[in-house]
Parts: C-alpha cells; sequence; structure tokens
C-alpha cells in the first residue's frame, strides 16, 4: 500500500509514505545499527523497540530509526535533501515515511527515495542464500555454529544507504582514536555546522537532527576548530582531501552497483586518496553498498576478536584473513554472524584514555 507523494503545507516540502514487504523477516534495529555513531548521532538514530514473544530477531515491530541525508543524481550533483522515517509493522513490513525538500526534488526522485532507497538502506539487495549454502557445504563444527546463528537472526540484513561521502567522513573521524573522541567530533561538527532536515505533517523531524555536511561546508571549517572538535591534523587533513573530491565520489558512489567485484573496485579507487587506506574504505563500503566482503583490516580489535572467536586464540590481520578465506566472498557477512553470536572477547591491558586538550 503506497501513498503518493504530496506537500507538505507548513514547510514547502514534498512528502510521502509507503509500506514494504520484504517477503521474510527484516530486524530493523539490528540492521541499523551499525549506521548510527553513537547514541546520540545527530544523523541517524535507531529505536530498537519492545521485545516481546512477538518480537525479536524476526522482526520487532514497535522498533524504529529516524535518518536524513543529502540526495545526489548519477552526475554528483545535490538535488536536495531528505528525512526518513522507518516503523517496523509486522516481522517483514517497514513503514517509511520521507519528507524531502530542494531545488532538484520532484515526484519522481519523492518515490524513489520512499521505495527502492528506502528498501536499500534496510538491506533487500542482501542475500544471504549463498553464504548460508556455503556454510552447510562446509559442515564443520564452527560453519555449523554460524548456521545457528543465522536461524536465529534471519532478519539482519547488510544496509546499503548510496551515501558513500558520509561514511568515508564518518570513518575517518573514527581512525586511531577512541570512539568517545570520534563519536564526540562528529556530534558536535554536526552541532555546530549541520543544518535541520526536511519536515513536514507526515514526518515532524525532531530538533535535534542535523544533516551531513557537504564538501563545500566541511572546506570552509578553520583548522582551528577541528582541534576544538577533538579531530587530529592527520585526520582533518584526510577529510579536507575527501572534501575537495565530494563531487567524484558522489558520482563513483552513483556508479558502482553492490556485487561484490564492483565494490572491490570502487575500494581500490578510493584508496588512492591519501589518508583513506582499507580499514577506512571498508568500514565506509560496509555501510554505504553492503559490501559483503571487505573485512575491517587495521582494526585494533577485529582481528582479535574473530581470532578468539573462530579458535580460542586471538591474532593478528594475516591471521584473521587465514581464518575468513574459506568463507570468501562472504567474510563480512561470517564476522556479522561471529558478533551475532554473543560471544565476548576477553580485553587485555589498560583502557586508553587520551588527553584532551581541545581547551589549550
Amino acid at each position: 500500500m503506497t501513498t503518493g507523494p504530496s506537500i507538505g503545507a507548513s514547510t514547502g516540502a514534498h512528502q510521502q509514505e509507503v509500506l514494504l514487504d520484504f517477503g521474510g523477516p527484516v530486524d530493523l534495529p539490528r540492521t541499523l545499527s551499525v549506521l548510527q555513531r553513537g547514541a546520540a548521532d545527530p544523523s541517524i538514530r535507531v529505536d530498537p523497540g519492545a521485545r516481546s514473544m512477538t518480537g525479536g530477531p524476526r522482526g520487532t515491530p514497535g522498533a524504529g530509526a529516524w535518518m536524513c541525508q543529502r540526495i545526489h543524481d548519477p552526475t554528483g550533483t545535490e538535488l536536495g535533501a531528505a528525512t526518513l522515517r522507518f516503523d517496523q509493522i509486522r516481522a517483514a513490513t517497514v513503514r517509511v515515511r520521507v519528507a524531502t525538500a530542494g531545488p532538484g526534488i520532484t515526484a519522481e526522485v519523492v518515490a524513489d527515495l520512499a521505495a527502492r532507497r528506502a528498501a536499500q538502506i534496510l538491506g533487500v539487495q542482501d542475500s544471504w542464500l549463498e553464504t548460508e549454502l556455503l556454510l552447510d557445504a562446509l559442515g564443520d563444527q564452527l560453519s555449523n555454529a554460524l548456521v545457528r546463528v543465522r536461524r536465529r537472526h534471519p532478519g539482519v540484513r547488510l544496509p546499503a544507504t548510496g551515501g558513500l561521502f558520509d561514511q568515508l567522513v564518518t570513518a575517518t573521524f573514527e581512525q586511531k582514536v577512541t570512539h568517545d573522541q570520534a563519536r564526540t567530533g562528529w556530534r558536535q561538527l554536526l552541532r555546530r555546522h549541520g543544518q535541520a532536515p526536511p519536515a513536514s505533517a507526515l514526518v515532524p523531524t525532531p530538533e535535534w537532527m542535523r544533516l551531513p555536511l557537504t564538501g563545500a561546508q566541511l572546506r570552509r571549517i578553520p583548522s582551528w576548530e577541528w582541534h576544538q572538535l577533538w579531530v587530529q591534523p592527520a585526520l582533518s587533513k584526510t577529510i579536507q582531501r575527501l572534501a575537495e573530491r565530494a563531487l567524484t565520489i558522489h558520482r563513483l558512489s552513483a556508479d558502482t552497483g553492490v556485487d561484490t567485484e564492483s565494490v572491490a573496485e570502487l575500494g581500490l579507487r578510493l584508496r588512492s586518496i591519501p589518508g583513506t587506506g582499507e580499514w577506512t574504505v571498508a568500514e565506509a563500503l560496509q555501510r554505504s553498498h553492503g559490501a559483503a566482503d571487505l573485512p575491517s583490516v587495521g582494526d585494533y580489535h577485529l582481528s582479535n576478536f574473530v581470532g578468539a572467536a573462530m579458535t580460542g586464540a586471538r591474532t593478528d590481520d594475516a591471521g584473521m584473513l587465514r581464518l575468513l578465506s574459506p568463507y570468501a566472498p562472504h567474510r563480512q557477512r561470517i564476522i556479522r554472524l561471529l558478533k551475532l553470536s554473543g560471544f565476548r572477547d576477553q580485553k587485555y591491558g589498560p583502557k586508553l584514555t587520551p588527553a584532551d586538550h581541545r581547551g589549550r
């Protein structure tokens, strides 16, 4: 059932509502939670809903999410902005409400956002059939355990937001710093410089929401303010390099499908940008294109976690890749299953507490 596009009387924003039936379970909170950068992320918030006998991994009625994005055409030109509200109605059904505004926003763009892009954000393109067949064929103890995890979580999917530029920027914030530093910087950046997203009668956007910044907006932020945002000079320089290439990145994102080969080729091109390495590219493409076979090599914790979960012994990046090699081209899906399994790696060493020099 779809409600056609209309105009919000108070703001002039286009609005539309659509019901998406996935034909199978979709776990909205677990699928979208990987997109949220901390509990106070101004660009996306996921509400897990109330767990009950009728909810849970197969779909959680009552779960929902707010998200806002800038919308670009295939040439990389910005058309406008959108606010999306997701509400899980049944295990396989999600209601999507969209409010949009911008000089390039047409009824066709609104319809595409409410249906095709919203479905991609929820992982409609992410088929686990080949992964499940591979696990069945391997048949070893670990693979059988992963099959059981998948059966407990059949609605988890890899999201594909399409917002590659935004994901590269947020991943850069997280390079070689603590989560607190990265999330504080991202939150303060959007609170200080982000614009309020579109709202309408159908989509009463929360006051806290802010749109991710454009490349032009990022380039205007002075060096001293990056310091106040707790962003190290090397990271702010990388963000500026990304900002200078924003149009190209938007165009490359639109030109690239979600198949493994195309995503891997795009990853190689992105790594040519100074400061944008294998980890940053993987973290971005996992979220923008649902990359199913790009592990986050270089992550401070991931290799130890994967090694301990798969063998009982911690390992390094090379060891992690060896352990995951039988599961290619589904290595990121395997990591997702390991994280869903409930396994917790024993942490060693003191917790890093970085000095806060923002006031100096």
